[in-house]
């Protein structure tokens, strides 16, 4: 009887820990996205290549015998001081899916399978792409938490992956924000869209819309970009060819109804 109770009080404490911990909300989410896409590191130890993600805790601790026999079948996808690009993150709710330089492909180079902007093929996704790497392949890390993700910055992650990846060399993204005018450079540090802003500038303030919608109106055809969902606050970025015409920030309710963005949302 004595031994049931301990286990009820410990789930309980278990449950109360989980839902002390704050849940990332959708600006935080988008940092994450924004903070780690695109992003080039160095490789600290050798990567294999694998079809299914390679775990890694976030104190750097992982599996040795996954990691070899993953780089025994499949063989190495990076090797110790290659140069690696993060070409997709998705953020789950207690870990998260970094995939390298496009991840395991069985046809064709990684660099066919990515894109920027409104690219065509072969283009890296990332503003710019001028330093291409020269790891031999792909392949995936799961970044994985003890619990559900709470409060957690991109420079939070970076630091989490230092046993496997140095981001501390200035990346191409940092590159790119110095030839910025002042003005969007100030916006990109602010982390909001202006008027005169082009895809890529867009991309690097913001991250990638949650969806797109394109109209014709009066033989003008424009294109919005929109960034969150309902509840809460929904940005509408407007393009007209590759330059932002219109930014407008509204208020979505559970119903869709739009309206004026709260003050305290601003």
């Amino acid at each position: 009887m004595a031994h049931t109770a301990q286990v009820i009080l410990a789930c309980i404490a278990v449950t109360a820990l989980y839902g002390d911990q704050k849940k990332l909300t959708n600006d935080e989410h988008m940092e994450l996205l924004r903070g780690l896409t695109a992003e080039y590191a160095t490789v600290k130890m050798p990567l294999p290549r694998s079809k299914k993600p390679l775990n890694l805790q976030t104190d750097g601790d992982f599996d040795t015998m996954e990691w070899t026999a993953a780089n025994a079948k499949f063989g190495p996808a990076a090797r110790m001081g290659d140069l690696v690009q993060i070409t997709k993150v998705d953020v789950l709710s207690d870990r998260i899916i970094l995939q390298i330089n496009g991840g395991m492909r069985t046809h064709g180079g990684w660099k066919d399978h990515v894109s920027v902007g409104m690219g065509g093929p072969g283009a890296v996704m990332n503003p710019i792409n001028q330093n291409p790497t020269n790891a031999p392949g792909g392949t995936t890390i799961a970044l994985r938490f003890k619990g559900p993700i709470g409060e957690i910055t991109s420079a939070d992650v970076k630091k989490m992956l230092k046993p496997v990846l140095d981001f501390d060399q200035q990346s191409p993204t940092e590159q790119f924000t110095e030839t910025l005018t002042p003005e969007v450079k100030k916006a990109v540090a602010e982390k909001h869209a202006i008027v005169g802003m082009n895809r890529d500038e867009v991309i690097l303030a913001v991250g990638r819309p949650v969806s797109k919608d394109r109209e014709t109106k009066d033989g003008v055809e424009s294109e919005d970009w929109i960034y969150g969902k309902p509840p809460g606050r929904v940005t509408f970025v407007t393009f007209v060819g590759d330059k932002v015409v219109k930014v407008k920030d509204t208020y979505a309710g559970l119903g869709g109804t739009i309206a004026d963005t709260p003050k305290q949302l601003q």
